[in-house]
């Protein structure tokens, strides 16, 4: 119970966790940035990691003049790092989809690890094809499953790749873009947690959208 309070705390409060985080570590910050991208989207088992959130608390502490990372960081420096971050994440879980294929998924290996997860990214995988690597960018769960379920499937590393390339792209870009925008917006400072709560809601719509949409095809042809 408490390892969930921590976990909620961190969802709610990443702006405060991540400050702490520069104030303390300075350009090492970076690096643990990296590691939280990397791992959200390249290991199938830590699909809960922050991204959304993660990406646009780190976009309101971005600053041009920053140096050494001394309470703010460097945008440019920033964006390169989680965009290669992003982008080695999804190659990693690609070839652990491929060398591994559905065996790990024979039985139901716990909260972090089911089935369902998987089921649902293919389900998204057929009524988006390739673009599927884009637009799961955007969407948590599946963003991490996308790159997996891709290498099992053998799609074409070369294709895979660079839509790989485009999706870490635009969704590195958009929420650091959106964090260090809309951070300058008193309001936005004022009511960081709502903002992030905002993200999270908007980012799982689509979940749940498609869960309700396959629950009445279900139900349906049951009837």
């Amino acid at each position: 119970m408490e390892l969930l309070r921590q976990f909620v705390d961190l969802f709610l409060h990443v702006d405060v966790h991540l400050r702490s985080l520069i104030e303390h570590y300075g350009t090492w910050t970076y690096l643990i940035l990296f590691a939280v991208v990397f791992c959200e989207t390249g290991l199938v088992v830590t699909p809960f990691l922050p991204g959304d959130s993660l990406l646009f608390a780190a976009g309101a502490f971005a600053n041009p003049a920053a140096s050494q990372g001394h309470g703010s960081l460097n945008p440019l420096a920033l964006i390169g790092l989680l965009v290669g971050a992003a982008v080695l994440g999804d190659t990693v879980n690609y070839w652990i989809g491929h060398w591994v294929g559905p065996e790990v998924f024979r039985k139901d290996t716990g909260r972090l690890f089911k089935k369902e997860h998987l089921e649902r990214t293919h389900r998204f995988y057929e009524k988006h094809g390739g673009k599927t690597i884009v637009l799961a960018r955007f969407v948590p769960i599946v963003r991490t499953f996308a790159p997996f379920v891709a290498g099992i499937g053998r799609m074409h590393y070369g294709h895979f790749f660079a839509y790989n390339v485009v999706g870490g792209v635009a969704w590195v870009i958009l929420f650091v873009g959106a964090g260090y925008s809309f951070s300058q917006v008193p309001v936005v400072r004022e009511r960081f947690t709502l903002v992030i709560l905002a993200i999270v809601a908007i980012s799982v719509l689509p979940m749940v959208v498609e869960y309700a949409r396959h629950r009445r095809e279900a139900a349906r042809t049951g009837a």
